[in-house]
């Protein structure tokens, strides 16, 4: 056999070699964060019938499987409790090795949503993230976050890989990360000492329908389900399309372990009809639960933040009507939280659909996580809300629930609006109100305008874009609210 033959012969056994390991998804390599003390997926494909063999560093323990038909496999290994440890785990299906590095056991959280969840640390053009530089410096301190972007892209019909790989956190990276997810997992890394991993799969503009799978579009829609269809009725926005993004950019992280869902969205579906943001996000979660096959995990949200919406009418309401329809949601979603960003809007960011404050956004889904799901009971994680009202001749007693004892400030309460019969609302004055007797206690908040003599309506920031500043024990803005359904 002259050299030619010889080297070409041995060039395509060495290919056949490497094309016979086993072959796992992007996001099953170095640098991965598992979910910590629960059984872990693992998954990839080989030849078909071939038996798989996974071997973990930190035990020593074997998970075998069988591919299927299509060379498919999954297989599950039990984590060990969260730690800095660098672990590993190997790879066999016979024909070859292959071992991933420097995995680290911690909490795994997804980060789902539209650009307010995509927004990254380093901020997009005109949008800043308010003290970038500081977060870039600190990023030294938060070597145990770590993130994996999934990209976003559209897909006809369901992906079961994508191009992706796991950052650990530092200055060099940390601007890629999404701030809101950053700022959550950067917390919860701090306050519980363990590594957090976040998996970033989202797409600005995307309406809820987006992630809806075919199945759920066409039973509870109209939304077209036929890709060419589906491209026709959105041309231009291609954000807006639904199911393709569900399929390219969410559908490859449906096998991986996770702790829970955070998610911000809602932009896009401002000004859909009656209750149908509400019921359509419930249908999500549920649908999201059902794919990740992991019980009622965590899904913790964001109420959409003010903005001139209606062609820069900050007085309309559509933006306050979708936020009325999140806050319905988190009432109707079990297992889910709600997070109010009504203060966390600079007043010159009427028009700023990204405002800049994102650190307090992802450090109040934190606190919640801690509270709900950690065991640090005495976070105050709840912003207050409306509970019921009094009329008193020309007074009205607001009282609110989840305020921890307080509502504040003391004096020059903003945002309150009151409406007699005549259904107009006029800007109100609100203060404390405090009446004692007979064992009986009454703390309320007292709205009265010169220009409603009789009123019958109280509303609060009810508009697309209006800043109050009341707030609770927990220094947690008020929610939005309105006593009328008119």
């Amino acid at each position: 056999m002259n050299k030619k033959v010889l080297f070409f012969a041995m060039f395509v056994a060495a290919a056949t070699a490497v094309q016979a390991k086993v072959r796992l998804p992007h996001m099953i390599s170095d640098n991965m964060v598992i979910q910590q003390q629960t059984d872990v997926r693992l998954w990839g494909w080989t030849k078909a019938g071939k038996k798989v063999t996974a071997t973990v560093s930190w035990s020593g323990q074997k998970a075998e499987v069988k591919a299927d038909k299509q060379g498919r496999w999954l297989l599950a290994v039990q984590s060990p409790k969260a730690s800095y440890e660098p672990l590993s785990i190997t790879f066999d299906d016979g024909d070859g090795k292959v071992t991933i590095n420097n995995v680290l056991a911690g909490e795994v959280w997804v980060c789902a949503g539209q650009s307010n969840m995509e927004m990254p640390v380093k901020g997009f053009g005109m949008c800043p993230v308010k003290d970038y530089n500081h977060h870039v410096v600190d990023a030294v301190n938060s070597k145990g976050v770590r993130s994996l972007k999934i990209p976003s892209i559209m897909s006809s019909k369901p992906l079961d890989d994508a191009n992706c790989e796991w950052r650990p956190c530092s200055p060099k990276t940390v601007g890629e990360f999404s701030a809101t997810g950053y700022f959550f997992a950067r917390l919860l890394s701090r306050t519980l000492d363990i590594p957090v991993g976040i998996i970033e799969a989202n797409k600005g503009g995307t309406r809820v329908e987006s992630w809806l799978t075919k199945e759920n579009l066409e039973k509870y829609t109209s939304d077209p389900t036929d890709s060419v269809a589906i491209c026709q009725k959105w041309p231009e926005w291609d954000y807006h399309r639904s199911l393709l993004w569900g399929n390219g950019t969410f559908n490859p992280i449906l096998n991986y372990t996770v702790k829970g869902i955070i998610y911000y969205q809602g932009c896009s579906n401002v000004g859909d009809p009656g209750d149908q943001y509400s019921q359509r996000l419930k249908l999500l979660v549920e649908q999201w639960r059902s794919q990740f096959k992991l019980g009622e995990i965590p899904f913790y949200f964001v109420q959409i933040a003010p903005w001139a919406y209606d062609d820069g009418n900050v007085n309309a309401i559509s933006g306050a009507l979708l936020r009325e329809q999140q806050f319905k949601a988190a009432q109707q979603i079990p297992n889910s939280s709600l997070v109010c960003t009504n203060d966390l809007v600079y007043p010159y960011e009427y028009s700023q659909i990204h405002p800049a404050q994102k650190q307090g956004v992802g450090e109040r889904l934190a606190f919640t996580a801690l509270n709900r799901d950690y065991g640090y009971e005495t976070i105050q994680y709840k912003s207050s809300s409306y509970k019921d009202m009094t009329i008193k001749n020309d007074t009205v007693f607001i009282h609110t629930q989840d305020n921890y004892w307080c509502d504040a400030p003391f004096e020059q309460m903003q945002g309150f609006e009151v409406a007699g019969e005549d259904r107009v609302f006029y800007p109100a004055e609100a203060k404390h109100f405090w009446q004692t007797g007979g064992g009986y206690w009454d703390e309320a908040i007292a709205i009265t305008s010169p220009h409603v003599k009789k009123p019958v309506a109280v509303r609060y920031c009810f508009k697309n874009f209006q800043l109050g500043n009341v707030k609770n024990g927990g220094n947690l803005p008020l929610f939005p609210f309105r006593t009328d359904n008119w």
